[in-house]
């Protein structure tokens, strides 16, 4: 099976061609190849494939040609991957199977329009972010408030007055099960500027990554609503990098380096 690898503010995946759907991409398989001693390692696994091939998206057809089928390292699905939807769009571009100019990718989540910066950066319209209230996250003993968003994906994003270098993510932080049945990505972040924060994030079923996409727009939601505000650009600070999102009245975007790193032939099997 062929492979590629690639990565957006070092939040990385390996990124599997597999056009006419006939890998039996299973669980099993996703933990071994994202397993970063005995497999390739990753965040999560990336399988391309035609939208036309998969009934779960059969309704985005007509909008997009390409299923982006993300799974998270521990192989469960997921809906959504903001960092993983703009490196599935630099594969597409450099295969030569998508117009730099502009075009969508189908996911879990909704169509997502991408769209190639000047500089190279890519761009996803991450569509209209929707915000539930508030609930707590605990880490260490200490309970922080967040917002939840709702961004394909499930988010808690708490705004914090430790410093986010001080955290200890090694374990899962506590969320209330209740408001969040099928688990939470949860950011922690301290603004550091009249439109700049400083994040860090534990994802559901990937564990703290240097990076999160979705969770950089959550954050810049939240972070825009304490200052009483529902729009504006944001600079998000990661622990790979650096995003920008911009939020306005019906959208948001999600910008950044994409990159792709390697290639070969992969040997795991179930």
């Amino acid at each position: 099976m062929r492979f590629l690898k690639g990565h957006g503010t070092e939040n990385d995946f390996v990124i599997l061609p597999d056009p006419d759907g006939e890998v039996d991409l299973t669980a099993g398989l996703v933990a071994r190849i994202c397993d970063r001693r005995a497999g390739i390692g990753a965040d999560g696994v990336l399988r391309v494939v035609r939208t036309k091939q998969c009934p779960e998206v059969a309704h985005q057809v007509a909008a997009a040609e390409w299923f982006m089928d993300y799974r998270n390292s521990d192989g469960s699905m997921g809906e959504m991957c903001g960092n993983g939807v703009r490196v599935f769009a630099r594969y597409l571009i450099d295969a030569g199977l998508a117009d730099p100019q502009g075009f969508a990718v189908a996911t879990r989540g909704g169509v997502r329009r991408i769209h190639v910066e000047p500089n190279g950066d890519i761009t996803a319209d991450m569509g209209k972010p929707v915000v539930h209230g508030e609930s707590v996250a605990g880490v260490g003993g200490h309970e922080y408030t967040g917002i939840h968003v709702n961004m394909g994906n499930p988010h808690l994003a708490c705004p914090i007055g430790d410093p986010v270098v001080q955290l200890d993510l090694s374990h899962p932080p506590a969320f209330d099960t209740g408001v969040f049945p099928a688990g939470v990505n949860i950011e922690f972040f301290n603004p550091v500027g009249v439109t700049r924060v400083v994040m860090r994030v534990y994802e559901r079923g990937s564990g703290e990554t240097r990076s999160c996409g979705t969770g950089a727009v959550a954050t810049a939601v939240a972070a825009a609503a304490l200052s009483g505000d529902t729009t504006g650009t944001w600079t998000v600070e990661v622990l790979g990098g650096r995003l920008t999102v911009i939020l306005d009245e019906d959208t948001s975007y999600l910008s950044g380096p994409a990159v792709l790193v390697a290639s070969g032939d992969l040997m795991l099997a179930e």
